[in-house]
């Protein structure tokens, strides 16, 4: 797989350069590159107790972008999935431990474990007082006797590191980080594995499922399961979760793995606070990449009972960049339409032809969703097929409430139905349509002459002509064909339609942006609808 690396020997220290590259100063780094990769707080004065964390890279912003006032002190950073030398750690703690101490964050992997322990009996030798805490609060494996440590590392992080900022001493501050880990289960989810640089990607999640239970480096999860929606995947994570809580209010964070968009995790976001579990869940953190792995299309959960104390380090303000702050959850504010933007219903009538024939419209629309989608993602963003098949579904809906006995208003609901249903330029343009047909209808103009007006209006808005590789290439021969019938319709759209496949140079749209090369020999998908349409009508 393509990735924006130079080698995989000098990723890290490049990543970590990038960084520091606009930390205005409050960043550094310990000399000693390769082998010791230290991000350290540059307006650090070793008063007050330090908090030192780190492991593998690979989970950024983890752990770097967490280094700064109200946070970590220091990050030791290995490389990709590796957990860092002694050396690295020593050299860390070192640089940062007063006589105030250090606390060392680990998360509980085998060589984390083994590197910063020795680190931390080393430094204990040199005369610091060093503690360390294990996190562990992965529920994917409940009979596992060590769990492995996630993203609640960093409420440990965040509790821990406000109490230092406040001048705790370092016993204080290490009971504080046993009792977040002692209260803080997290696991995850993922529908794709990740990509370690410079290895093959290994395609291990079968297509429609997902893998629950899965590690930060990419370890196999607990099992695969069938993969439906957002809110059926985030019931699988609650079900894990919820014999793990007690009851009372809970901060919940949720973690992007890496790969799975803002939109998806604003969707996860909602089916999160809405969940069986909701009421308990006051604060969030996210949701926001915060312990990733790699591009890992998942996500994780991890949950912390909250008291006081802690809903006020939670809340204390930090200066890392990363953390998102810990936000309280609230109801979805809904404001009135401003005046004019109201729809105004049309009277409901009964016609059953008209609604058949609608309705038949719309299945023709519908069953050819997926191989519209296929055409225009070849010249556009592969959406012309969902977006006519959520308007025909929508407009299936509205059937009840249509004026079907009455073309004139028909016409107008339907325009007024798609401008508010139906998204994109095809919306607006087919609202436009409609309405302006319903203008004409209204004007005395017969079925025909009205949709052809309609036509005329939408060339006048769009700026679309036939020949300009639109779906009006097929829509205006068919119209101007459909007084001979449907089957001559049928045919002067689908000539229209197959026409656009020689068009290279698209005048209008977003096939307007595509390279020549892009468009030879696909028709425009607006086009191929329109004939579909026209064609399974002739048929009938």
């Amino acid at each position: 797989m393509k990735q924006f690396i130079n080698t995989k020997e000098t990723l890290v220290t490049e990543a970590i350069d990038g960084t520091l590259r606009t930390a205005e100063g409050r960043l550094a780094r310990l000399d000693g590159y390769p082998h010791i990769k230290v991000v350290v707080r540059a307006d650090w004065d070793k008063s007050k107790v330090a908090l030192v964390s780190g492991g593998g890279s690979g989970h950024e912003p983890s752990h770097a972008g967490f280094v700064g006032q109200g946070m970590l002190t220091a990050a030791v950073c290995g490389d990709v999935f590796a957990s860092p030398s002694v050396d690295a750690v020593l050299a860390g703690i070192l640089a940062v431990t007063g006589k105030a101490g250090c606390l060392l964050i680990v998360k509980n992997y085998t060589g984390d474990r083994l590197n910063f322990g020795l680190a931390a009996e080393r430094a204990r030798a040199f005369g610091l007082k060093v503690n360390m805490v294990i996190v562990d609060d992965d529920v994917a494996l409940p009979d596992l006797p060590q769990a492995r440590g996630v993203a609640g590392t960093l409420f440990v992080h965040k509790i821990a590191g406000a109490l230092a900022d406040q001048g705790a001493v370092l016993d204080a501050v290490t009971r504080a980080a046993q009792r977040v880990i002692a209260g803080v289960v997290s696991i995850g989810m993922s529908l794709d594995t990740c990509t370690v640089p410079g290895s093959p990607k290994e395609d291990r999640i079968e297509p429609g499922k997902a893998e629950l239970g899965l590690g930060i480096h990419g370890e196999a999860g607990i099992e695969q399961v069938d993969f439906r929606s957002a809110r059926e995947a985030m019931e699988m994570v609650v079900d894990r979760l919820a014999p793990n809580i007690a009851p009372g209010p809970h901060a919940a964070l949720l973690n992007n793995l890496g790969g799975a968009t803002p939109l998806e995790m604003a969707v996860l976001a909602e089916e999160l606070v809405t969940s069986r579990i909701g009421e308990q869940i006051r604060w969030l953190v996210g949701p926001a990449p915060l312990m990733t792995s790699l591009d890992m299309q998942g996500f994780s959960v991890s949950l912390l009972p909250v008291g006081k104390a802690d809903e006020a380090a939670l809340s204390a303000p930090v200066a890392p960049w990363a953390w998102p702050g810990c936000l309280a959850v609230g109801s979805v504010a809904v404001l009135p339409l401003p005046d004019g933007l109201a729809p105004i219903q049309p009277l409901p009538s009964k016609n059953a032809a008209t609604r058949a024939f609608i309705e038949r419209c719309c299945r023709i629309l519908i069953a050819a969703e997926t191989d519209l989608n296929a055409l225009d993602a070849k010249s556009g963003d592969g959406d012309t097929g969902s977006t006519l098949a959520s308007a025909a579904r929508a407009l299936i809906d509205a059937l009840d409430r249509l004026p079907l006995a009455d073309l004139t208003q028909l016409y107008r609901a339907i325009g007024q139905e798609l401008s508010q249903t139906m998204g994109g330029s095809s919306g607006v343009l087919l609202a436009i349509f409609f309405a302006a047909a319903g203008d004409a209808s209204a004007s005395g103009e017969e079925a025909l002459g009205a949709l052809k007006s309609g036509l005329d209006r939408v060339q006048q808005v769009g700026g679309a002509r036939p020949g300009d590789r639109t779906m009006i290439d097929a829509l205006f021969p068919a119209l101007e064909a459909l007084q001979a019938g449907l089957p001559a319709a049928a045919e002067a759209a689908r000539a229209g339609a197959d026409l656009t496949a020689t068009i290279t140079r698209a005048k209008a749209g977003r096939a307007s942006y595509i390279a020549a090369s892009k468009l030879a020999g696909h028709n425009d998908p607006g086009a191929e609808a329109v004939a579909r349409l026209f064609e399974k009508l002739a048929e009938g």
